[in-house]
């Protein structure tokens, strides 16, 4: 699903030129930052980890490829901080307890008209029950139906083959069906 406005991007990224890191910046930063704060569920994890992506596409422009798929290998290095962070944070007993908190986004919506409501409360029910699956169910399931990457580009991004991600997914939307039954 590569963009054929991003080979421009990718050329001027190669090159060097800090108008194409910020017009990068500009076009994926908000798809990024939802995505590390839906699977952060914490605006600063979210925060530090969408900086430790922009500087590695500030350090590693240079180096891209030719061919590079610029969404796919952003949503890659956002995921691999993800996990590494939840890594070091198994380590951090003070993160631990903060991880069963409700996300901020999620808390600090407001109610809108009545129409809107009905609607509100399905997406608290569906933000909960993604909060009660695993990160890797909710990893699979955040890239493909938030994100609208294909199958074949999200397992990539998670480095796995594709017969694998596409059992990883099915298996996901089965437990947050079941999640979301219970609720």
């Amino acid at each position: 699903m590569r963009d054929p406005e991003d080979l421009p991007l990718v050329e001027g990224l190669r090159r060097g030129e800090p108008r194409a890191l910020e017009a990068a910046y500009l076009k994926y930063r908000a798809r990024t930052y939802g995505f590390l704060l839906r699977l952060s569920r914490r605006r600063e994890v979210a925060d530090e980890l969408l900086q430790e992506t922009w500087l590695k596409l500030a350090r590693a422009g240079v180096g891209l490829a030719e061919d590079t798929d610029l969404a796919a290998w952003l949503f890659t290095v956002a995921r691999n901080a993800w996990v590494s962070h939840r890594r070091w944070s198994m380590l951090d007993l003070s993160r631990l307890v903060a991880l069963g908190d409700e996300p901020e986004w999620l808390a600090s919506e407001a109610a809108g008209p009545e129409e809107d409501e009905e609607r509100r409360r399905a997406m608290v029910r569906l933000s909960r029950a993604l909060d009660r699956l695993s990160a890797s169910d909710r990893e699979v399931l955040l890239l493909v139906g938030v994100e609208g990457f294909e199958q074949e580009e999200a397992a990539k991004i998670l480095g796995i083959r594709y017969d694998t991600f596409r059992q990883r997914l099915a298996r996901a939307r089965a437990r947050l069906a079941e999640r979301l039954e219970a609720s």
